[in-house]
């Protein structure tokens, strides 16, 4: 079965719209495991407009399954994570303005950044994705980094879905495949929901992990978080 992973994010932005401490991120964390969840995933920006350097120390010993962190190694990140050791790093190429995760990594023209970044973690004995879109080669480069997983981009998957599902989910399939034989683990995320997560499953071999956030924190409002973990979870069930 392909494990989930809720990424909380979005709950911190509502709590930081008041200023004070509802929701309160930890609490959420611990509830999303207790319905069910596999791991949390939380992505710190240098700018603390949602989870904050703070929130990561606070959930560190409250998680209980998988804590992945994401995000864009610098200097800051890097210090944070080693002194947090989840166990897995999400590497992501964005820049400290991006409203949210748009594009995968160039690992070829990275190749020597990423690979310094991915020998520092494995060193702390933390897992290591690198965050690509499908192209075969570059996710080639990313195993030759040391890297232990890749994350597939998803939301090329996501907009072409509901005109025509198969053609969409085509070039993460054959992704999914070079990974494997790569030696690299997979995991995918951006824009799966309800919608489309159970084909994009039934359809991808080798599929480690999902991170999902935003989708699962508006259901919820509509669901309630266990119900709206629930049917995620249902979508991830291994094909019969």
């Amino acid at each position: 079965m392909t494990n989930l992973s809720v990424n909380i994010n979005k709950v911190a932005t509502l709590r930081n719209a008041r200023g004070e401490n509802t929701p309160n991120v930890e609490d959420v964390a611990v509830a999303c495991e207790s319905f069910g969840a596999d791991g949390i995933t939380v992505h710190p920006r240098p700018d603390e407009r949602h989870i904050r350097r703070a929130d990561v120390i606070a959930l560190r010993p409250l998680i209980k399954t998988e804590f992945n962190i994401e995000g864009y190694p610098s200097p800051e990140f890097i210090k944070l994570v080693l002194m947090i050791k989840p166990e897995q790093v999400t590497l992501v190429p964005d820049a400290p303005d991006a409203i949210t995760s748009n594009a995968g990594w160039d690992v070829a023209a990275n190749k020597e950044f990423l690979t310094e970044i991915v020998d520092r973690f494995r060193e702390a004995g933390i897992r290591t994705s690198i965050f690509v879109g499908t192209d075969i080669n570059n996710i080639k480069e990313a195993a030759a980094t040391g890297a232990d997983r890749v994350e597939l981009y998803t939301k090329p998957y996501a907009d072409m879905f509901p005109n025509n599902p198969e053609e969409a989910v085509a070039p993460f399939v054959e992704a999914s495949i070079a990974a494997h034989k790569a030696g690299l683990g997979v995991n995918a995320g951006h824009d799966l929901n309800l919608a489309n997560l159970k084909f994009f499953r039934e359809r991808l071999p080798y599929l480690n992990e999902v991170s999902i956030g935003h989708a699962i924190i508006s259901d919820a409002l509509y669901l309630g978080l266990k119900e709206a973990i629930r049917q995620y979870k249902n979508c991830l069930q291994d094909v019969k």
